[in-house]
Parts: C-alpha cells; sequence; structure tokens
C-alpha cells in the first residue's frame, strides 16, 4: 500500500510541477487542481488501455507518457513525443472530440478479446455536446469497456451559456443510456480512485460503460488535492512527512533537467 500512495503522490506532484513549468516558461493557461482525477484514473490502467484527453498534460502524464519527451515536445523539439509536431495538448481530439475516439478504442478491445478499457477525460464544457451524448449512447447499445470521465470545474456555465451544465450533474445524463453514472470529490484521490477500480473492473469484465463525474475546483478556497492527499497520509501514519519533501524534490529535478535537455535539443522542421 505504501507502495502505491507514494506513486500516487509522484504521479500527482509531477502533473502539478511540470503544468506549473509550462505556465511560468509559456505563459500559457494552467489546469492545476485536478491531479487527482487524472492519477486516481490512470493508476488502475495498463498496457492494453487507452485514453484522450483534450485539457492539459495530467492524464498523460499519469498514464505513463515519459515526461522528458513532454517537455521537449512543448518547446517544439524532434525528441519530444509527438516528434515536436504535436505542440503543447498532447493527444488533442478537440472540444467534444475525444468520447467518440475512445469508443472506436474500446470495441477494438472488445473484439480482439484484450481485457482493454478506454478512458475518455473531457470538461464540463462537453457535457451537453452531442458527440458525447452519442458516445455514451453507442457505448451502452454495443455494451463497450468504456470509461467516461467528466472533470467538472464549473467553468462552463460562464464561459459558454450555451455549453451551460454546471448548474447540474453531468453524471445525470448515464442513467438515460443506461449507464451507470458516479459523483466523486475532485479533491479526494481516494474517492476517485475507488470509484475509478469499480469502473475499471466492471468494464474488463463486460459489464459494459461508466460515466464518472469528479467535481474540482482549481484551488478555490485554497483547497488543494495534492495537500489534502499529504495531510491525510502523514494523519493516518502510511507515510512520514520527509518521503513527500524527498518526492517533490526528485520531481523538481527531473522538470528541471527535462527543459534543460529541451532548450539544447534539434526542432521539428
Amino acid at each position: 500500500m505504501t507502495d502505491t500512495l507514494r506513486e500516487a503522490y509522484r504521479v500527482m506532484r509531477t502533473i502539478r510541477t511540470f503544468e506549473e513549468r509550462v505556465h511560468r516558461e509559456f505563459a500559457t493557461g494552467e489546469t492545476a487542481g485536478d491531479e487527482a482525477s487524472a492519477t486516481g484514473v490512470c493508476l488502475h490502467l495498463d498496457h492494453r488501455d487507452a485514453i484522450v484527453t483534450h485539457r492539459g498534460h495530467g492524464p498523460c502524464i499519469a498514464k505513463g507518457v515519459d515526461v522528458k519527451a513532454m517537455v521537449a515536445e512543448v518547446y517544439g523539439r524532434t525528441a519530444g513525443s509527438c516528434h515536436g509536431n504535436g505542440g503543447s495538448m498532447h493527444g488533442e481530439s478537440g472540444v467534444g472530440g475525444g468520447p467518440p475516439l475512445i469508443c472506436g478504442t474500446a470495441l477494438a478491445a472488445k473484439q480482439q478479446n484484450t481485457g482493454g478499457v478506454g478512458v475518455a477525460f473531457f470538461g464540463d464544457g462537453t457535457g451537453n455536446l452531442g458527440t458525447t451524448l452519442e458516445a455514451l449512447n453507442l457505448a451502452s447499445a454495443w455494451n463497450l469497456p468504456a470509461i467516461f470521465v467528466a472533470e467538472n470545474n464549473g467553468y462552463a456555465d460562464v464561459t459558454s451559456s450555451s455549453w451551460s451544465v454546471a448548474s447540474d450533474n453531468i453524471a445525470d445524463r448515464a442513467a438515460g443510456f443506461g449507464v451507470p453514472g458516479v459523483i466523486v470529490d475532485g479533491l479526494d484521490f481516494f474517492a476517485v480512485h475507488e470509484a475509478a477500480g469499480e469502473a475499471v473492473r466492471r468494464a474488463r469484465a463486460g459489464g459494459g460503460p461508466t460515466l464518472i463525474e469528479v467535481k474540482f475546483t482549481h484551488f478555490a478556497d485554497g483547497l488543494d488535492c495534492l495537500e489534502w492527499f499529504r495531510a491525510r497520509v502523514i494523519e493516518r501514519g502510511d507515510l512520514a512527512g520527509r518521503v513527500f519533501d524527498d518526492i517533490d524534490a526528485e520531481v523538481a529535478k527531473l522538470i528541471d533537467d527535462s527543459v534543460a535537455a529541451a532548450k539544447t535539443e534539434p526542432g521539428s522542421d
């Protein structure tokens, strides 16, 4: 268990440090605060599984994409994970593009009997789009091993009235398609991890898709999923504070070394 806790914190800290460094280097928008969502889900996945996301780098890091290659990609280097051609948003599908794509990977896994699952991470602004609803419908009708992770930060009702879904629950849409819908607190890694574990087990066993709505805010009221995780684990006596300090230092060095290397590598054509 302690190894799992170390890995969970390491992944979340890596996502946070990566995003903060990208923001500092390029003055791009940050998505810090949703680390528990990506980590809680992806720790259940392995080489059989596929993910797609349009929001941030977190799920890619949590799924195991090489961090040095991701940094090189942000800098447009040939050593990047997409050879410098993908830019900052790894695997970007566009708003609403991810859910249909993941139905394809889930169908392939089902037909090939690999036991794999497909996971689509998308924002609250995607909850009402036709592509998302059609993907849920298709996943239900074909009983696909697909998991839909709606990361609801409550911004959609502000950014676009036509996307307004923040006032209710995205997970409620799942019931109309006969798909289980679960709502979890995105501050709580353990809640996300538990819900994702059940969804993954169900999908691998042929039980079909699940929609998980992860609700969180980007540091609202001082809340932080990393600090919450650290405090809870220390309080339970599972890990000492120095373990987290060591991980913080290791991750900081990893990102610093990755940036330094990326700045000296050749760029893509």
